[in-house]
């Protein structure tokens, strides 16, 4: 182990893959949060720094009990560690430049300009510790026009495209449900994350990573670039199930639900996927018909062409229907809730869903970590309870007994 570096360079022994890498974690919300809970996942020590009495934000937003963590920060901050600290006293401030001098990793994801004003920018860390790796997420750019600008999931989103290609031709923009302004920015922070550890085994040295996420939208967003913008205008919302109105998109299942639809996909230039369609569909006569012999055709007789389709799943439940093209060969999903997902049998047996018991909430229900890897197991432990860990952890890595400890809680600095 090179403990300088925090790397397990044996990498074989059955540990994490991360283990030995320390995050010093000061995020909030989710976009933050979501970085450091992947690096948690796979093996790092994450230590969730907070502010005393009340912690990240997130342990409030939309909580069902007063003085009870959310199911919202459950959510994203499994498997860490938490302390508290009060940043705008020197003591605190004392204890955190503890905790980096010890730290692989440094994440934070405060509105723009806090964390320099608090002292902790990116030269006052790298002074501390220069081997870091600092990170920052922010809305925007901070070399930008909209550097000073507040943001969150629905901004970035909005901000970086994803809302301008969502929803139908006639109607107004939409959000799309995946979080990708949030959660996807944290997942591109933590592959930078990585790489800058990888980088540092040959270097030694630390770095600064900063991921906007106006610009993470706009990378989950790249297959809407393949028209240049200098070849015509943007494309249209709904622009891609209309060229297959056909034979792509949602059709109507049995049921009288809000999701009792599979989304079947059977169009791509040949013709093979709507043969393994209509033969499915035990209706091989179709290929005779002129008006769907081409890709071209189907298309030009969409709605005719659905409501052929459409009397057929209509007949079946979402999951026959899904199971039956699935077999033959057509690419076909059935539209689950997120109930349905996480009581998945399956889903839960492959750990996708685990249940974790949380000293307020008893057992909760929650997605776990789907990358799989053969070397590297991380069993999903709750989130942390506020400044659960400001004894072990301080104790460890800032020398203090439990004389000062007791000082420092009754000044209210943790």
């Amino acid at each position: 182990m090179d403990r300088a570096r925090g790397v397990d360079r044996a990498n074989g022994s059955g540990e994490p893959a991360l283990a030995g890498v320390r995050v010093i974690d000061l995020t909030q919300f989710e976009a933050g949060t979501s970085c450091t809970e992947t690096l948690a996942w796979l093996g790092a020590d994450v230590i969730k720094v907070e502010p005393p009495e009340r912690g990240d934000q997130g342990r409030r937003l939309s909580t069902d009990r007063e003085g009870v963590d959310s199911y919202y920060f459950l959510l994203l901050n499994a498997n860490k560690r938490s302390v508290t600290c009060d940043l705008k006293d020197e003591r605190g401030k004392a204890l955190v430049r503890a905790l980096i001098k010890h730290g692989d990793v440094f994440v934070e994801n405060f509105a723009p300009g806090a964390i320099e004003r608090l002292g902790f920018g990116y030269d006052q860390v790298a002074q501390i510790n220069p081997s870091i790796i600092y990170t920052q997420i922010k809305g925007f750019a901070s070399d930008g026009p909209y550097r000073n600008f507040l943001s969150f999931d629905m901004i970035a989103q909005a901000a970086g495209g994803a809302y301008s290609i969502t929803g139908e031709h006639d109607g107004p923009p939409l959000k799309p449900g995946p979080n990708i302004g949030d959660t996807g920015t944290g997942l591109h922070a933590a592959i930078g994350i990585l790489a800058a550890l990888f980088q540092r085994q040959r270097t030694g040295q630390g770095q600064r990573i900063e991921v906007a996420m106006q610009e993470a939208v706009i990378n989950y967003t790249r297959v809407a670039y393949m028209r240049p913008a200098d070849l015509g205008p943007a494309p249209r919302r709904g622009d891609g199930a209309a060229r297959d109105s056909g034979t792509s998109g949602l059709f109507r299942c049995q049921g009288d639900g809000p999701n009792d639809y599979c989304y079947i996909h059977a169009t791509r230039g040949d013709n093979h996927h709507w043969q393994r369609l209509i033969d499915a569909m035990g209706s091989a006569e179709l290929a005779r018909d002129p008006r769907f012999a081409t890709s071209a055709e189907r298309a030009a007789h969409g709605a005719e062409l659905r409501a052929i389709i459409e009397a057929w799943t209509r007949k079946k439940d979402k999951e026959e229907v899904m199971e039956l093209l699935g077999h033959a060969g057509v690419p076909a999903g059935a539209v689950y809730d997120t109930a349905e997902l996480a009581n998945d049998p399956f889903l839960r047996k492959r750990g996708m869903f685990a249940t974790v018991q949380h000293p307020q909430r008893g057992d909760f229900t929650m997605p776990g970590w789907p990358v799989k890897m053969s070397s590297s197991h991380v069993p999903l432990r709750a989130a942390p309870l506020l400044g659960q860990d400001n004894a072990s952890v301080f104790a460890e890595l800032a020398g203090c007994n439990a004389g000062e400890l007791r000082e420092l809680q009754a000044a209210r600095v943790i």
